[in-house]
């Protein structure tokens, strides 16, 4: 017995490593010669006799060095911390003497393109990483571990890392454009007694500024986060948005790589507003005419809701927080410039806001958690209703992953409807919306499956153009976001939406796609678009007869 305790104290006092993994590392940073290239180590015990190498190189720690989680060495610890603003566990060189160094042996530098991390404890290897065989190298890209799998997302430096939660029993009012969105925008903000969180792609509207400016006559404090270079550059009407709001004592921020400041996402292309930590509105629609237009006025087809639950606005508001103290960001002003016109076509108010009560609601974000639009594609049982800007394939051969995923259920059964724009932007090409329809359908077709998809006839609608990026899941689940169906969007933007299980707000959603879709056809084209290509045809048909005529006169 005496000889059994002994030992069991033994076995308690002797540290050891527990699971010791590489969990993460990036080689390729944005900096010049990359000296804020790092490893993360995770593991519970002594480091004692644990080495790290790239085959040419290693480093082994400081006798009596221990590990409790994480712990990060980074080749310049104060390049580290310049970066990621927190001080590694350790530097590879003496290049700041408060931050500990490993013991180096030989060159250590991880390559971009091509090498390789071993881990050893004594002489065991106890892990090996290479690329591009087990990780695709590209820059700034910082490469992760997750339950045994590498890169499950594509994770950028100074990108979030927020999990999946979800909230219950959340009331709320659901709208849409462009029937009754600005009514919903002016009634939240109107409800602002501290402060107001806004981060938008655009901002050109005069109306939803004056009401931001009119918050902050009352004293509520307004922040505005940007997209610092949207496709095509900030409008002259964004500038002198910009420029009123600032005016009128309006923080207004932007994001992009200025310098040596690489701004974390590809665009900030979210939609979102966090009103006193209790209101979170939320939508598919930029801040504009068309997306928040005049009553009465025609605009684009977007999706929204406002919440009020101080747990989701709470969340928001740390994601507005956390892209706010990201890289890239910095104050913006804008300039004086043109007010943005009002739209001069109508529209006949159809919907009228919905209230509701009790809802579960699942914030989505990108690339965080936009995996969660899979999880819901493939939960559906009975029907699946999506109403889209576009769809485009992630790469040649390589098709869109939720497209994918709506298609697999349209094979157990669930009938799939899928609702596209055909504003002349999304149809005049040789690869958008209208090819994808016949792609679609090409399936649904070949392979008697319960799918179909149309382009929406937006002038019997009278809409101008579909920017939705919505989803219905059987009657219960509804998804708004500012995802779009693409690979960039889901991958390297910063986006926001929600899932809501409800289903009064899922019917809501269900009978808006429904009068779309009953508007629409196979074959659904804008008559400008349809212009758009009957103006190269016509000059095809004209050329061709010219040169029949000219070679007709050279025989004679």
């Amino acid at each position: 017995m005496k000889l059994f305790a002994t030992f069991l104290l033994f076995c308690l006092i002797i540290p050891c490593v527990q699971a010791l993994t590489i969990s993460e590392f990036c080689p390729d940073t944005y900096l010049k010669n990359d000296p804020d290239e790092y490893v993360v180590l995770s593991g519970v015990g002594s480091l004692d006799g644990i080495m790290v190498s790239d085959g040419e190189g290693s480093y082994r720690f400081p006798p009596g060095s221990r590990i409790d989680g994480q712990t990060t060495v980074a080749y310049d610890g104060m390049a580290y911390a310049g970066v990621h603003s927190r001080m590694p566990d350790f530097e590879f060189y003496n290049f700041s003497p408060d931050i500990p160094d490993v013991i180096p042996s030989g060159p250590f530098r991880l390559a971009n393109a091509k090498d390789e991390l071993m881990l050893y404890d004594h002489d065991t290897l106890l892990q090996k990483v290479s690329w591009p065989a087990d990780v695709k190298p590209r820059e700034g890209q910082v490469h992760c571990m997750e339950n045994g799998i590498w890169d499950a997302r594509v994770f950028m430096l100074g990108q979030s890392r927020f999990v999946p939660v979800s909230f219950t029993n959340v009331p709320g009012a659901c709208f849409v454009s462009p029937d009754c969105s600005l009514e919903l925008y002016e009634n939240c903000i109107s409800q602002a007694k501290h402060e107001i969180l806004v981060n938008v792609y655009e901002f050109s509207s005069q109306k939803m500024a004056d009401a931001l400016i009119d918050a902050r006559t009352r004293g509520v404090n307004v922040s505005v986060l940007l997209e610092g270079g949207p496709v095509g550059g900030i409008s002259p009407e964004g500038n002198a948005t910009c420029d009123r709001m600032t005016r009128n004592n309006i923080a207004v921020y932007r994001m992009g790589t200025t310098g040596d400041s690489h701004a974390p996402y590809r665009y900030d292309h979210a939609k979102y507003i966090v009103v006193d930590s209790l209101y979170l509105f939320i939508t598919s629609e930029n801040f504009k005419a068309d997306g928040f237009p005049s009553e009465g006025k025609s605009g684009n087809r977007g999706w929204g809701v406002c919440l009020i639950d101080p747990g989701i606005a709470t969340y928001f508001g740390e994601v507005f927080r956390s892209d706010l103290n990201g890289k890239g960001i910095s104050p913006m002003r804008g300039r004086a410039g043109p007010q943005e016109p009002g739209g001069t076509l109508l529209h006949t108010k159809e919907f009228s806001p919905l209230r509701f009560e009790g809802a579960t609601v699942t914030p989505v974000l990108a690339p965080d958690t936009s995996y969660l639009i899979t999880d819901l594609l493939r939960s559906a049982t009975s029907e699946i209703d999506i109403e889209q800007a576009y769809i485009s394939n992630e790469s040649k051969g390589i098709p869109n992953r939720y497209l994918a995923d709506a298609i697999d259920a349209s094979h157990r059964g669930v009938h799939v409807r899928i609702l596209l724009d055909s504003y002349w932007f999304n149809t005049a090409g040789e690869d958008d919306n209208d090819e994808m329809m016949a792609y679609i359908n090409q399936v649904a077709a070949s392979e008697h499956l319960p799918l179909e998809a149309r382009c929406a006839e937006l002038d019997k609608n009278e809409l101008e153009k579909i920017h939705n990026k919505g989803v219905i899941v059987d009657r219960k689940n509804v998804l708004i976001s500012s995802i779009n169906w693409n690979y960039n969007s889901p991958t390297f933007n910063r986006e926001a939406g929600v899932i809501i299980d409800q289903p009064d707000a899922a019917q809501y959603y269900r009978d808006v796609f429904e009068d779309d879709w009953g508007q629409s056809t196979a074959t659904g084209k804008n008559p400008d678009a349809t212009a758009e290509y009957l103006k190269p045809g016509i000059a095809v048909i004209v050329i061709t007869l010219l040169v029949i005529l000219y070679w007709q006169r050279k025989k004679q």
